[in-house]
């Protein structure tokens, strides 16, 4: 169940305080959810996630090591996020075919390509320099 920010507050009006950041964290679970319910890849990248941020853990020789490990597992989960909200925005628009919106997808989809480059490259010269 997500907590909405709007439910309490006059219109016109924003949460201030802990009311906004409990709305916040409300709003930022029920995006969590909808992704793992709604996206095959998200979940896809979750449980290659829960290997490879403790197999970074381990892997990793020093503070800066395990963090450079980690951070690009982090950056696809991230990256996944925004690619599918601008595909939930886009669907939202309008179901027929435009440029502008399979142009839209494929750039998310591009930016979710290009952190996993950063993943294995990243693994690769941390990894190969030990």
């Amino acid at each position: 169940m997500t907590v909405d920010a709007r439910s309490s507050v006059r219109p016109g009006e924003k949460p201030r305080g802990l009311k906004r950041v409990l709305a916040a964290c409300g709003n930022s679970w029920g995006g969590f959810v909808g992704a793992w319910r709604e996206e095959e890849a998200f979940r896809q990248e979750c449980l290659l996630a829960l290997v490879l941020l403790p197999a970074g853990l381990w892997l990793g020789g020093s503070g800066i090591a395990r963090a450079l490990l980690v951070a690009p597992v982090l950056l696809i989960l991230i990256v996944e996020l925004l690619n599918s909200a601008v595909e939930a925005a886009i669907d939202r628009i309008g179901a027929e075919r435009h440029a502008l919106s399979g142009l839209a997808k494929d750039l998310g989809s591009a930016a979710v390509f290009v952190s996993f480059v950063l993943l294995v490259a990243t693994w690769a010269l941390v990894l190969l320099d030990r």
